[in-house]
């Protein structure tokens, strides 16, 4: 019977304040701070989903596999280094978009991110349409290269593919690079000059080569009209 009285009490009162205006205020503004308490509810609680991934930590690994600064990272994405260091600190937690345009330069899908392994066998299709074109240096006036992902989405992978353009740079001479694991390049159009140990050689199009891409390398281009190659980097042997 005691437990009825309160009950029955604050139902009246809760009739009775609908006619007044000073206990509507305090209504809403008791509803908007529990409606407040739920959101921020919800948002910790996706906080925590998403900490869970560790996305920071698996973006600073590619980065620094890539041995890319974050100044140069935030050159090809268009973020700021500043949110690149927050995003890798746990700091701040990436939208889909962001994520998505960092991947792309990694050339990882975005299951990376979120996923420790695959659970099912590796199968990747990736579109002309959705192929993105990237200078191989993004403060670069004219780049050497410019080179697109062929392989995007497709996680653990033991190599990479790129369809890279080459136009031809009058004057200038070719930057050297190297990188883990191998390389092999076809010419599909045009003639390519590839440097490798203080040597030339030249590529029509129809030639190959595949080397050691530990060893500083360089391209060349040696026709007017540009050249174009098919590139696959492959990860050192274990």
């Amino acid at each position: 019977m005691n437990d009825s009285i309160p009950q029955s009490s604050a139902m009246v009162d809760l009739t009775e304040s609908q006619f007044s205006g000073d206990d509507e205020s305090a209504s809403s503004v008791t509803l908007d701070k529990v409606i407040l308490k739920e959101t921020e509810s919800a948002v910790n609680g996706v906080d925590r989903i998403l900490s869970n991934y560790d996305i920071g930590h698996k973006l600073r690994q590619l980065r620094l596999r890539k041995k890319i600064a974050l100044v140069d990272l935030g050159k090809h994405t268009g973020l700021s280094a500043s949110m690149l260091s927050q995003l890798e600190n746990g700091k701040l937690i990436p939208t889909l978009p962001t994520l998505a345009r960092i991947a792309m330069v990694f050339d990882v899908g975005l299951e990376h991110f979120f996923n420790d392994r695959k659970t099912r066998r590796v199968f990747s299709i990736v579109r002309s349409t959705e192929r993105l074109r990237f200078p191989d240096q993004a403060d670069s006036a004219i780049p050497g290269y410019y080179f697109e992902v062929l392989s995007f989405g497709a996680t653990d992978k033991s190599m990479s593919a790129y369809l890279a353009d080459f136009p031809k740079r009058e004057g200038r001479s070719p930057r050297h690079h190297s990188h883990d694991g191998a390389e092999f390049l076809h010419v599909m159009s045009g003639t390519l000059t590839v440097n490798y140990q203080s040597e030339d050689y030249n590529l029509d199009a129809g030639d190959s080569v595949y080397f050691d891409a530990s060893e500083p390398h360089s391209y060349t281009c040696r026709t007017d009209e540009g050249a174009r190659a098919l590139v696959v980097t492959m990860l050192p042997r274990l």
